[in-house]
């Protein structure tokens, strides 16, 4: 893909040590993912790579936030997200990506494209359950809410814990006072 060139370092030339890589994760970037879960994106990668003479080290570091809709409303807002992710790069006679934090390239190899890596990142890296901020603090008024309120059970078990304080024997009450007397 043409498009993900940007996202390949060519680390041939580069001297021993450390490389910074900075990069702007936008909507367009998943699109060539395929991925269509969020509205919006606006995420700064960035990468430090640190080569050594017979490996290298690459820590990936992302923030920014994702515009994703709400898992209970559907009200779009935006995630703040934060991560970050370590890999070894290694030499050895063929590609070999089966551990997790460990990448093996070939010894002809000249470049590596991390745009996977800072996909995976990213996708990994938002909650399970998305929850607008609103609906935690009250402020967020919406139809779909006001439905779920209608639509929703009453607490059974604190409407079954006050009718058993209503209905308490008076035998018990004199006995009760027994162990308040000491």
């Amino acid at each position: 893909m043409k498009e993900l060139k940007l996202y390949t370092i060519q680390y041939v030339g580069l001297k021993e040590g450390e490389h910074t890589f900075e990069y702007t994760i936008t909507k367009s970037f998943f699109d060539l993912f395929n991925y269509d879960d969020f509205n919006d994106a606006s995420v700064e990668a960035t990468l430090l790579l640190t080569k050594k003479s017979t490996f290298m080290e690459f820590d990936f570091n992302i923030s920014g936030t994702i515009n994703v809709n709400c898992d209970v409303t559907n009200e779009p807002y935006d995630q703040p997200i934060s991560g970050s992710y370590e890999l070894v790069v290694k030499f050895g006679q063929e590609f070999n990506d089966d551990i997790e934090d460990v990448l093996i390239l070939p010894f002809g190899e000249y470049e590596v494209n991390v745009a996977q890596y800072i996909y995976e990142l990213i996708v990994l890296s938002m909650p399970n359950k998305r929850v607008h901020p609103g609906i935690a603090d009250g402020t967020l008024k919406s139809d779909i809410l006001e439905k779920l309120e209608e639509l929703s059970i009453p607490d059974q078990r604190a409407k079954e814990e006050k009718e058993e304080k209503e209905e308490t024997d008076p035998r018990w009450d004199s006995l009760k006072k027994l162990l308040t007397d000491k």
